[in-house]
């Protein structure tokens, strides 16, 4: 084969390849990097996609008060969270004001061997109570060396027929959290009890988009606390 036909060849591979290549999906605005304004506080908002919703409008309500900065994917549970931490800990320069933080929606979840959401009898609890619970000491232990002041965001409800979940099952691992952060200090931010029915999408543990403008309200307070407390008196 000549050179000519190999060349040939080789592109029309290539073309071939990218037809039946599958579209990268976008990347969630709320995970893109952002430049910071200098001189207003660091706030990093660790968490998982319920954190994601929020974060959009949570930089609009503190627009020129204060930096909000969420790590460049879904911090997901709290094993990936002890393995990512110093990672999420130094995006950017400069010490952390304030980090908001939460795990617990996919330490509850089930997965099969492929890890795939199921329900309970065809798979395994990512991490049943008693790890979620250890793995939060650490990872507090960890957080609170940065010298930031940390708020700990309550995990929202499990709605009935949500895939790879059981309803109510987040209870029990906010009980743990809260037992946690009442032992260390920790200032807690109940999401959980902002939730009234209609904000959360059907079967689903995601919410509307009224639903995050409701916890970036809350959040964007607990923060401004957390900046004010911090002001020398």
């Amino acid at each position: 084969m000549t050179a000519t036909r190999i060349l040939s060849a080789l592109c029309l591979a290539a073309a071939l390849s990218a037809q039946t290549a599958p579209p990268k999906a976008p990347v969630d605005p709320a995970l893109l990097p952002i430049t910071e304004t200098a001189g207003l506080p660091r706030v990093l908002l660790i968490g998982d996609s319920i954190s994601m919703g929020y974060t959009l409008p949570l930089r609009e309500l503190l627009k020129d008060k204060a930096n909000v900065i969420h790590p460049p994917e879904n911090c997901g549970e709290t094993a990936r969270g002890l393995k990512k931490l110093d990672a999420w800990l130094n995006i950017g320069a400069g010490k952390w004001d304030v980090i908001h933080f939460n795990f617990g929606l996919h330490d509850l979840k089930y997965l099969d061997a492929a890890g795939a959401y199921v329900p309970p009898d065809q798979g395994k609890q990512v991490a049943p109570v008693p790890q979620y619970e250890a793995n939060l000491r650490e990872l507090v232990a960890r957080l609170q060396k940065t010298g930031a002041k940390l708020i700990w965001a309550s995990t929202t409800p499990v709605p009935d027929a949500s895939l790879g979940r059981v309803k109510d099952d987040e209870l029990a691992y906010n009980e743990a959290a809260l037992r946690v952060m009442r032992e260390t200090g920790v200032t807690v931010d109940d999401l959980h009890a902002l939730v009234v029915p209609g904000m959360q999408l059907p079967k689903n543990v995601h919410f509307t988009k009224e639903g995050y403008q409701t916890f970036a309200a809350a959040v964007a307070a607990a923060v401004a606390a957390a900046i004010q407390a911090a002001l020398p008196r």
